[in-house]
């Protein structure tokens, strides 16, 4: 049987087994998606690595897929049985022609963790090493080897043929009105390939270290680049509590609040003053630590914005602020949504009910029911949204999150506001934009005087 066949026929069994659940399609609209969903998460788990990782796509992108889909896409297990430490060893081999006891002192047989493109190491420094950024790693140094598992790119690329072939039919069949298949797919590929060199990762590592150098609560693991290639990536092992063990944190005396408002804060900076951000932080990929700082793991996601980009959404952060959907819509459409002209009065409609409605019992805002808000209501008049301008949305409501994981009461609309004040201020004052201006004022200025 053709892998495309294997693909086509577990997809239908899962979907099939989803039928009692969904009452064979006489259930409610969110059970039987529920249920349709639950199919297809199992479904992505049973097909392996590339349906992994799609899947972990479709769970950043509530703009285009129910909330019953991202929901199940998101407790998607990406934990695969380890592979045996010999073939591990091949894919060191190759890359720097020794065998990883010559590399590292005391590595270990045994994975820490195992997922579906790499797994990771536990081992030791063997000679101290001056990083990119930070102070110098001593030897016997405890460090995190992450290896991509053999034939891991080969098996995702032709997974991904296969998946393409199958969207180019769903679309000639109009069996994919609500999303764009194989833009997905396209976008899926592009962010696989850079998940599959881990030096991009490590070179984000190193930036990120340099933009927080003068930042004492925030650390990322300093990248060790003598043994590191695309297939390899040794870094310093990170220790402290997931945002799941967070009452032990606490119980430790460490400071969830201040942390809470120290990270949201430093993804502000990300976003309004560098322009590149850490796209996926989901709890595996943040620890708090008995040092009382916030450590970043994985760099596998991110995003980047241009600086008129970044003054774009500052006016859109700005809109909810004000509740000011005009300047929502419009300051969006720069950033590529375009509304048609017949659906301007409806969006802004809808877009005012969920300005009105961000506003918590305690008197708190609330980004996440904004920002996926706005990306549901789009979806559903079929306005077409730039995937950059989804994954930030997503980015800055998962960041409002982890934030409340900490602290439940914090307000990621009140931090954001000294950026977006700071950003427009400095535009303000930019020659650049005052002599894109000037004409404007100066006809302004005149129409007065003549009147």
């Amino acid at each position: 049987m053709s892998r495309q066949s294997r693909i086509a026929l577990t997809l239908a069994k899962r979907w099939l087994a989803t039928l009692p659940a969904a009452r064979f399609g006489l259930a409610s609209g969110p059970r039987r998606r529920a249920a349709f969903a639950r199919g297809t998460r199992r479904a992505f788990e049973e097909l392996g690595p590339a349906f992994v990782k799609l899947g972990q796509l479709i769970s950043v992108r509530p703009d285009e897929f129910s909330d019953e889909l991202v929901a199940e896409m998101r407790s998607m297990q990406d934990a695969v049985p380890p592979l045996p430490y010999e073939r591990i060893a091949e894919v060191v081999r190759a890359e720097f022609g020794r065998d990883p006891d010559e590399l590292w002192d005391a590595f270990e047989r045994e994975p820490v963790a195992s997922a579906s493109v790499a797994q990771v190491h536990r081992a030791r420094l063997r000679e101290a090493y001056r990083p990119v950024w930070g102070a110098e790693l001593a030897a016997g140094t405890d460090l995190a080897v992450k290896i991509v598992r053999p034939k891991a790119a080969e098996a995702i690329r032709a997974d991904v043929g296969v998946a393409r072939r199958l969207a180019e039919r769903a679309v000639r069949w109009g069996l994919a009105r609500r999303f764009d298949p194989v833009g997905l797919l396209d976008e899926f590929e592009a962010s696989v390939d850079r998940e599959l060199d881990l030096r991009q990762e490590g070179r984000f590592a190193d930036r990120f270290a340099f933009d927080f150098r003068d930042d004492a609560r925030i650390e990322v693991p300093r990248i060790v680049w003598p043994r590191s290639a695309r297939r390899v990536l040794t870094m310093e092992y990170m220790t402290g509590w997931r945002l799941t063990e967070i009452d032990a944190a606490a119980a430790e005396g460490v400071d969830c609040y201040g942390l809470a408002v120290h990270g949201a804060t430093a993804f502000m900076r990300q976003v309004f003053v560098y322009g590149r951000y850490h796209a996926d932080l989901h709890p595996a990929n943040l620890f708090v630590t008995p040092r009382n700082t916030i450590a970043y793991l994985d760099f596998g996601i991110v995003g980047y914005l241009t600086p008129e980009e970044r003054m774009n959404i500052t006016q859109v952060m700005a809109a909810l602020v004000y509740r000011d959907a005009d300047r929502a819509l419009r300051y969006s459409a720069k950033l590529g949504v375009d509304v048609p002209a017949e659906k301007v009065d409806v969006i802004r409609a809808g877009l005012g009910a969920l300005l009105d409605g961000t506003e918590r019992p305690d008197g708190t805002r609330d980004f996440r029911h904004f920002g996926l808000g706005f990306l549901r209501l789009l979806g559903e008049h079929g306005i077409a949204i730039p995937s950059g301008y989804g994954l930030l949305i997503k980015s800055l409501a998962t960041v409002e999150g982890v934030a409340r994981a900490l602290y439940p009461q914090i307000d990621i609309v009140a931090t954001a506001q000294p950026f977006t004040t700071r950003v427009l201020a400095q535009a303000m004052g930019d020659p650049a934009r005052l002599a894109e201006r000037l004409p404007a004022a100066v006809r302004a200025a005149l129409r007065e005087l003549v009147v």
